[in-house]
C-alpha cells in the first residue's frame, strides 16, 4: 500500500525526516530530545516518521538541539494543521473513496455514511472528555463529505446493523424518524444493502464493529475502531478472517426486505 493517497499529509513526512537527519547529524538520540522536548519516545518516533504532525515546540527545540540555525523551525509553515480526525481514520477514508465495495457492521451507532446531520452532531457533542464547537464541526464536515460515495453506482454498499441501534433515540423522536426514514432511503439504492441483526441469540459480530474495503486492484483491508484505537489491517490472513466473519453476520441478519420493513414500522410509530 505505497499510494500516496494511503499516507499521512507530506509536510508532515518531510518535516520528521529532515528532524532526524539533523539530529542523526548532530549526534543526539531521540531519547534525548524526547526529553529536553518534553514528549514521549514514541510520540517523537511518530513525528520523524511522518506519522504524526510535527509540532511547533519539537521544532523549536530541534532547531536549537541540532544547530539548524532556524531551518528546522522553518517548516512549520509547510505543515498542514492537525486535525481532530485521527491519522488511521484519514487513511481509512482515502481508501473508502477508491473501494469499490464497502462492507460495515454496527453493533452501537448507525454507520457514518447513514447518519443524518442530527445524529452526527448529536453523537460528537456528547463525548468525552467535551469537544470544542470548532472540533464538532470539522468532524460533521468530514462525516458529511464521505456521504456523496453512496451515489456511485458501481460501489456497492453492505451494511448491518444492530436491531438496538433502531431503538436507541438519540435526539428526540422527530430527529429518529428521520434517521430512520435515511436508512431507507439509502437501502432503497440499488448499490446498497441493508441489513438488521435481531436482537437476542448469539451470533458472530458480539466482538465489535469493523468495516471491510475492497479495492479496485483487487486488495482487500479491513479497519477497527475502538475507544482509543484505530487499526487498518492490510495482511491477507487477518483480512480473511473478518472477510469469514461479516459472512457470517450477513448470513444470520435478515434479509434487506425483512430488515427494510422493521425499520419502516418504527419509523410511522414514532
Amino acid at each position: 500500500m505505497t499510494d500516496e493517497a494511503s499516507q499521512p499529509p507530506l509536510g508532515w513526512r518531510y518535516c520528521g525526516n529532515q528532524i532526524k537527519l539533523w539530529r542523526t547529524g548532530a549526534g543526539f538520540t531521540r531519547e534525548e530530545l524526547a526529553k529536553e522536548a518534553g514528549y514521549g519516545y514514541a510520540t517523537i518516533e511518530s513525528m520523524e516518521l511522518g506519522r504524526r504532525r510535527p509540532t511547533e515546540r519539537v521544532l523549536q527545540i530541534a532547531d536549537e538541539m541540532f544547530g539548524a540555525r532556524g531551518k528546522l523551525l522553518a517548516g512549520k509553515e509547510y505543515l498542514q494543521p492537525e486535525s481532530v480526525v485521527p491519522v488511521r481514520t484519514q487513511e481509512y477514508m482515502r481508501y473508502e473513496a477508491k473501494a469499490v465495495a464497502v462492507s460495515t457492521y454496527r453493533p452501537l451507532t448507525f454507520p457514518g455514511l447513514l447518519q443524518t446531520e442530527e445524529t452526527m452532531r448529536t453523537m460528537f457533542a456528547t463525548r468525552w472528555p467535551p469537544l470544542d464547537d470548532e472540533s464538532i464541526d470539522e468532524l460533521v464536515a468530514v462525516r458529511l463529505a464521505r456521504q456523496p460515495l453512496l451515489q456511485k453506482p458501481t460501489t456497492s454498499f453492505n451494511f448491518i446493523i444492530q436491531e438496538a441501534v433502531l431503538h436507541h433515540q438519540l435526539a428526540g423522536a422527530e430527529a429518529h424518524r428521520r434517521q430512520l426514514r435515511r436508512l431507507l432511503e439509502v437501502g432503497a439504492q440499488r448499490n446498497v444493502n441493508v441489513q438488521v441483526m435481531e436482537t437476542g441469540g448469539c451470533h458472530s459480530g458480539l466482538s465489535g464493529s469493523f468495516s471491510l474495503l475492497d479495492l479496485p486492484d483487487h486488495d482487500r483491508l479491513a479497519y477497527v475502531e475502538g475507544q482509543l484505537v484505530q487499526l487498518l489491517y492490510g495482511s491477507a490472513e487477518q483480512v480473511s478472517l473478518l472477510s469469514q466473519r461479516f459472512a457470517a453476520i450477513a448470513g444470520q441478519a435478515l434479509r434487506p426486505k425483512e430488515s427494510a420493513e422493521i425499520i419502516s414500522r418504527l419509523a410511522e410509530a414514532l
